[in-house]
């Protein structure tokens, strides 16, 4: 399994963050079933690597970025130790087992850090989110550095329908102030610990949406259409063009 990662769209930039005082958190223990696979589908090649190593590689990339923890399925623990371990390694992971729901995974996370004072923040990122963009890495990081809460989101772009659930009726939803939440969503430490130790198993569809029953604001950071998220195998086709020419884009700057 080759080692290298392709360079990030830019070098990094610093956020007002303290190096090293971020903990990355990627919940990677569910299956691959919408993606149509018998294994994980964050085990599915892009350009020759795993998928879960290109989002950790980014994000260790970061100056702000310390640990990079992955929760796992118990079932998956055996590549991640043995195919992949050399990219576990390279990007210092650490591996700890999640649950079955994602929220699950983000507090066994949450719980394998405690007692390290070094941390202060903790980004959660999708595992499938291969292809975020540095420069929303660093806008994400130091918006949070200013309201404790930001997430990368971008602005709905299609029109929008409501099913009325009546004769399959529709209304039209004014799209204007409708934001789609993406990935990492970047949390002072204590805050989201607080939000955790208040859950109670509520259903809750991202990280932020816990912030926000805290009645804490978290602000959108405008992210770009590079960071989408692997769900169906053809999205693989769209992520090796967007890597080819982030990959060149690169090149040509540093060229």
């Amino acid at each position: 399994m080759p080692e290298s990662q392709p360079a990030p769209p830019t070098l990094p930039s610093a956020s007002s963050l303290r190096p090293g005082s971020v903990a990355a958190i990627l919940p990677a223990a569910g299956s691959g079933k919408r993606f149509g696979a018998e294994r994980n589908k964050l085990f599915t090649l892009l350009a020759g690597r795993p998928l879960w190593s290109h989002a950790a590689a980014r994000l260790a990339a970061r100056p702000e970025v310390g640990p990079v923890v992955l929760a796992i399925s118990e079932d998956d623990r055996e590549v991640f130790e043995g195919r992949d371990a050399a990219l576990v390694k390279q990007y210092r992971v650490q591996l700890v087992t999640g649950g079955a729901e994602r929220t699950d995974s983000v507090r066994a996370a949450l719980d394998s850090l405690a007692g390290d004072d070094s941390l202060q923040w903790v980004a959660i990122h999708d595992a499938a989110r291969p292809l975020v963009d540095d420069d929303d890495l660093r806008a994400v990081f130091q918006a949070a550095s200013v309201s404790d809460a930001a997430i990368l989101a971008t602005p709905m772009a299609g029109t929008v329908k409501r099913d009325l659930g009546d004769q399959q009726r529709s209304e039209t939803v004014d799209r204007r102030d409708l934001w789609i939440a993406l990935t990492p969503q970047v949390f002072r430490l204590g805050l989201l610990n607080q939000a955790y130790q208040k859950h109670n198993g509520r259903p809750a569809t991202d990280d932020a949406q816990l912030v926000e029953r805290l009645g804490h604001p978290v602000v959108l950071v405008r992210g770009s259409a590079d960071n989408l998220k692997i769900t169906f195998p053809e999205d693989l086709l769209v992520a090796e063009a967007i890597l080819a020419r982030q990959t060149k884009h690169v090149a040509t700057q540093t060229s």
